[in-house]
């Protein structure tokens, strides 16, 4: 898995947790909903920290939260 589809997969797990759409997320963390989206569709190769930050903000979790899951284990990413 790559590291984008990765983001992809985790954002849509804590958004369904969560019960909110990628609006209500737009709302909340300030990131443009197009933004949110392409990193959803993993259209994109790169997703700033930054970008992620405002999401966790937003989501109230913790980046490390995030990114604590099995396939963002170094051996589960591809190059």
């Amino acid at each position: 898995m790559e590291l984008n589809e990765a983001i992809a997969k985790r954002l849509r797990e804590i958004l369904q947790e969560k019960q909110m759409t990628q609006y209500a997320l737009s709302k909340v963390s300030g990131v443009p909903q197009s933004t949110i989206s392409t990193i959803l569709k993993a259209n994109s190769k790169t997703v700033k920290l930054s970008t992620i930050s405002d999401i966790c903000s937003g989501l109230q979790i913790e980046v490390r939260e995030f990114f604590n899951k099995d396939y963002f284990n170094i051996e589960n990413l591809d190059d």
